[in-house]
């Protein structure tokens, strides 16, 4: 017989939708606890109905993650949902939210794009992991969503500049993060989640978002310590930089 597996606290950002929401939703099944965020969190339907499905075991709680603000104010709420739960920490941070502004052209680019680009997908997962230290578990897991499109050696074609740009600047700063936090033995992955059926994904996408979300939990759960800092995709390979 199998040892039973300790359920873990995890928190996953923009989780209304998307890989987010199946992140959650994958969670929840195998018997982990969860904190869900997303920008506004009365309109999250499937959230807020998944919470009435697992009482105490989901929490949705309000976040802007490109706002100081907003993460400080995350971090306080989780002292009020969670230190009623043993003083639970994060086995799991799951930097999940991000922005993909479409119709960019050479000729054509934007600082205020390119500014929020960075400011959401980089400045938030970061920053984000830095408010929350604290409250992550010795020996837990940074899993950074970025992309196969933040691969610089995989650079073929100009498009989605933006976002290109902000998910090797994502990747760079899962090396950071990684360094950081290894006297902890925290780790800390960028991952590719594969072209994913989203709407971030568009009409292309081949990968159904269950099929991406159950890779890359194997991913994370297959985890060594030598392995912080690693980019990986949704099967578990390595990709290049």
């Amino acid at each position: 017989m199998r040892p039973s597996r300790t359920a873990l606290h995890a928190l996953v950002t923009g989780a209304n939708r998307g890989i987010g929401l199946a992140f959650v939703r994958r969670l929840l099944a195998r018997g982990d606890r969860v904190i869900a965020t997303c920008r506004q969190p009365g309109r999250a339907t499937a959230l807020n109905t998944l919470a009435g499905e697992y009482p105490g075991r989901l929490h949705v709680l309000p976040l802007e993650v490109g706002q100081d603000k907003s993460r400080a104010e995350l971090a306080r709420e989780l002292a009020l949902v969670w230190d009623g739960d043993g003083g639970a920490r994060i086995d799991l941070l799951v930097n999940n939210a991000g922005v993909l502004h479409s119709g960019e052209r050479f000729g054509e680019l934007s600082q205020a794009t390119l500014e929020d680009t960075l400011r959401i997908n980089v400045a938030g997962p970061l920053l984000l992991t830095q408010a929350l230290a604290p409250r992550l578990a010795d020996g837990g897991v940074v899993a950074n969503l970025s992309s196969d499109l933040g691969s610089i050696a995989g650079v073929a074609d100009f498009r989605h500049p933006s976002y290109c740009i902000s998910k090797a600047a994502l990747n760079m700063a899962t090396a950071q993060l990684a360094q950081a936090l290894k006297p902890r033995g925290i780790r800390v992955v960028a991952l590719h989640p594969g072209w994913v059926q989203t709407d971030m994904g568009g009409d292309g996408a081949q990968l159904p978002v269950d099929t991406s979300v159950d890779g890359l939990l194997a991913t994370i759960d297959a985890l060594g310590p030598d392995d912080s800092g690693a980019y990986r995709d949704w099967r578990g390979r390595t990709m290049v930089w």
